[in-house]
């Protein structure tokens, strides 16, 4: 009888048959700033463990170690700084021999901020994965950034390090993923499969802990989330074959793996189709309903409830917990449709559609997956690091306030104000603190806008930009008169008004009509002058002072 190893032929025929696609190496860059001779921004590919710095910039030396230079072993030696506030240090190792993740795990044990590994042939870039169940022990614990650089950076790098150079790096995420506008829009592909091993954990341990972060912000409308699940169809020639029927649904059109990679025993690769199948059909009802983050209470809810390991993994637990939560079970099953039916279901066709890359997004072939602004994370699925990418795709100064907390970013503007513009005496400040750091913009204050390079200089405009600080203007006060050069009938600049003369910014002098002669002029006239006026007295008792004439009447 034939075997698991069977099934996997299967699946690599039903790729191999499909719709031409294409896989996209996500990338950061890496920006070497010392020594001279290497100075410049590299690409380099983002590794899919650890936790990259989506949105950020992480620097430190490299450090090429003279002995384990594949870290397939623990290091006897530390990387980490020995005093404080000492530059990180990034290990540069050599492709091959042991697992990517072996390699961070060794590192970071060390003291290792992030691991540059050098390819070791002269080729395009490739994404560093752990796909097979082996060397997953360290997965769920490295937190450390890993990158793969090219043979020729490598090279340089590490002839460089040899010579006793002092070599520095900048690795930058902060363009990693595109930023648009103030809403970001992500997928999560997932599986209902809970007996996948390491990852299945993690991807649990995601959904648990990301939850509430995600209702929250799909709830007040900063982004817009779509589940999606792969499956495979088998080819046509296999479809009547006992393998075929046993993993798929819909006359072998979609299929997923044995959960335990045994026909022998447990549920079937058709078991995990059809319950996929379910939680895409709860999130279109739910979506329907204006409620589409009762996806997320629907699958954590499903994975405690209907576990496969205690054999509660069917249609009538999922209908127990759909019905919990509110859902309309007869849309859902309708959703469903027939897994016997020898034609194809639209929902997974959309599904098995939307596997193919698109734009800069290529193809989904990696289990978990997150698609952040249409473009794939790589790294752990991790509450904090997911939330950074996350964070990252929204356009500067349009993040909310979760994404400017002290968990997940710095607030640069606590420190001089950014090196922005400031109004010490009315406390206003042109430093705004977004996820990738502080920009200097003018502010908004009470209604009234400021404007200018929000470095230097940033002055109220419009309507009521007097009552701010008087609009930049001079005002004085004297004798309980005050006297301002800042007008509410024009919209910017400041002007001494009459009777006064000066730039309107620093200063307004009083102009002494009676010695300049511009006033009072009249025969038998006596003139006086006053703080932004004059006083004009005619000679005679029944005579009086016409001002726009400037007579006696």
């Amino acid at each position: 009888m034939m075997g698991p190893a069977w099934w996997a032929v299967l699946l690599l025929l039903a790729m191999a048959d499909a719709v031409a696609g294409r896989f996209v190496v996500e990338k950061n860059s890496v920006q070497v700033t010392s020594p001279e001779s290497l100075k410049g921004k590299y690409e380099c590919a983002i590794g899919n463990f650890g936790l990259p710095q989506y949105g950020g910039t992480l620097q430190g030396w490299v450090v090429y170690p003279k002995d384990n230079r594949q870290a397939c072993k623990e290091f006897d030696v530390s990387f980490k700084g020995h005093k404080s506030g000492a530059r990180p240090n990034f290990v540069l190792i050599d492709r091959g021999e042991c697992f990517f993740t072996t390699k961070a795990w060794n590192a970071q044990l060390a003291g290792a901020a992030a691991i540059l590994v050098v390819d070791s042939k002269d080729e395009p870039l490739i994404t560093m994965d752990n796909p097979e169940d082996t060397g997953t022990k360290h997965l769920e614990n490295i937190t450390i950034p890993s990158v793969l650089i090219t043979k020729k950076l490598g090279e340089d790098l590490k002839k460089s390090a040899e010579n006793g150079d002092m070599v520095s790096v900048l690795l930058d995420w902060r363009e990693s993923l595109p930023h648009p506008d103030e809403r970001v829009e992500y997928e999560f592909w997932t599986n209902s499969n809970d007996e996948c091993g390491p990852k299945c954990d993690m991807q649990m341990d995601f959904v648990k802990s990301f939850r509430g972060t995600a209702q929250v912000l799909e709830q007040k409308g900063y982004t817009q989330f779509t589940p999606h699940y792969i499956t495979w169809y088998c080819p046509e020639a296999f479809t009547v074959s006992k393998q075929c029927k046993s993993q798929c649904i819909n006359h072998g059109r979609y299929c997923a793996p044995d959960p335990e990679q045994d026909f022998s025993k447990g549920y079937d690769g058709k078991d995990v189709v059809v319950q996929n199948l379910h939680q895409v059909c709860v999130f279109k009802v739910a979506n329907d309903t204006g409620k589409p983050w009762l996806w997320w209470d629907y699958v954590h809810d499903f994975a405690i409830r209907c576990p496969m390991k205690e054999k509660k993994y069917t249609h009538e637990c999922a209908s127990h917990v759909i019905k919990s939560l509110g859902l309309d079970l007869d849309k859902i099953n309708k959703c469903v449709g027939d897994p016997e039916a020898d034609e194809e279901n639209p929902i997974l066709k959309a599904e098995q559609d939307a596997q193919i890359g698109h734009g800069k997004r290529g193809d989904v072939t990696i289990l978990p997956t997150l698609v952040v602004n249409n473009r794939q994370y790589r790294g752990k699925l991790d509450k904090g690091a997911v939330l950074k990418a996350i964070c990252s795709g929204f356009e500067e100064t349009t993040e909310p306030a979760i994404c400017l907390s002290e968990d997940v970013q710095t607030n640069e503007c606590l420190e001089n104000h950014g090196g922005c513009w400031v109004d010490k005496a009315n406390n206003v400040t042109a430093c705004k603190d977004t996820f990738r750091g502080r920009v200097c913009e003018c502010p908004i204050v009470k209604g009234v806008k400021f404007v200018g390079d929000g470095y230097t200089n940033c002055e109220a405009s419009g309507v009521g930009r007097c009552e701010i600080n008087n609009g930049g203007c001079w005002k004085e006060t004297k004798n309980g008169k005050t006297i301002s050069a800042c007008s509410h009938e024009e919209s910017e600049g400041c002007k001494c008004p009459q009777g006064f003369k000066g730039d309107g910014v620093k200063s307004c002098e009083d102009i002494d009509e009676c010695k300049a002669k511009s006033a009072c002029q009249c025969n038998g006239c006596s003139c006086e002058n006053t703080w932004g006026s004059y006083e004009c007295s005619c000679g005679g008792n029944n005579m009086l002072y016409m001002r726009e004439q400037d007579t006696c009447i």
